[in-house]
């Protein structure tokens, strides 16, 4: 089933535009679903990456001084895909659509993030057991191209510590301790995850006060997720851990 007919039939009414859903990265024009002025809900293809308030152009880019001496600085693209609850009251990429109750749905098939328990990165999928699509808590603004007069609606995730979430909790590379450079122990570590917001929290979402969103924003329970990628990924581990045996007991 595509994922329009999906969120059909998960949100009921809804205007969505007509796209052709794909693999979207930082940067890509994406699908979020907001409540319009009717108060009917819509969906609008955006930039995924909130474009911050008087910026002069689409990406905001940051200089990084050159490895090379007398090297120009080079210009990295400042990701703004994903919103620091902890933070987004005060940063001015996130601020005004927070305090403004700009929230949004974004609905996806899958989440991509990163598993480093091998040494190595393994992509993991993260699917809903139920095959049903995600609706992601999120942010929406919109920005006015100064050249052309374009209006661009733009879009982010809101994300939140998941250090205690048995299953999150095994993603994204370990931070390192910056004098041993070796893995930090969980608990001083950010790991990071976003909220799938349920078909009856979805008017609580968009239209609640600053305190039931806040609410709102919690990791599904480890039973919501497709633990197709964790299985593979603990077949991986255990493979190595018999090999590195194996190459033990030839060494005695």
């Amino acid at each position: 089933m595509s994922l329009d007919r999906e969120v059909k039939l998960h949100l009921g009414r809804v205007r969505l535009p007509e796209y052709l859903p794909r693999h979207v990265g930082p940067f890509d024009t994406g699908l979020f679903i907001r409540s319009s002025s009717s108060g009917d809900l819509e969906g609008v293809l955006g930039q995924w990456g909130m474009i911050r308030p008087g910026q002069p152009g689409r990406i905001e880019y940051r200089e990084v001084p050159s490895k090379k001496p007398g090297g120009a600085p080079l210009k990295t693209p400042m990701l703004k895909n994903n919103a620091r609850i902890e933070t987004v009251n005060k940063s001015p990429a996130f601020r005004d659509a927070w305090k403004q109750g700009r929230r949004c749905l974004i609905p996806a098939t899958w989440l991509q993030e990163p598993n480093w328990e091998t040494g190595r990165c393994i992509w993991w999928r993260l699917k809903r057991a139920d095959g049903l699509p995600w609706m992601i808590a999120g942010l929406w603004s919109e920005w006015t191209d100064h050249e052309t007069g374009e209006v661009v609606p733009n879009f982010a995730m809101l994300t939140f510590n998941v250090n205690s979430h048995p299953l999150l909790n095994r993603l994204h590379k370990p931070e390192v301790d910056k004098v041993t450079k070796k893995p930090l122990p969980l608990e001083l570590q950010d790991k990071r995850a976003e909220a799938h917001i349920a078909r009856a929290d979805i008017e609580a979402w968009l239209h609640g006060d600053e305190e039931t969103a806040r609410r709102l924003l919690v990791a599904p329970a480890d039973t919501f997720y497709d633990h197709g990628d964790a299985r593979r990924t603990d077949e991986a581990l255990a493979t190595l851990a018999s090999d590195r045996n194996a190459g033990q007991q030839k060494l005695i």
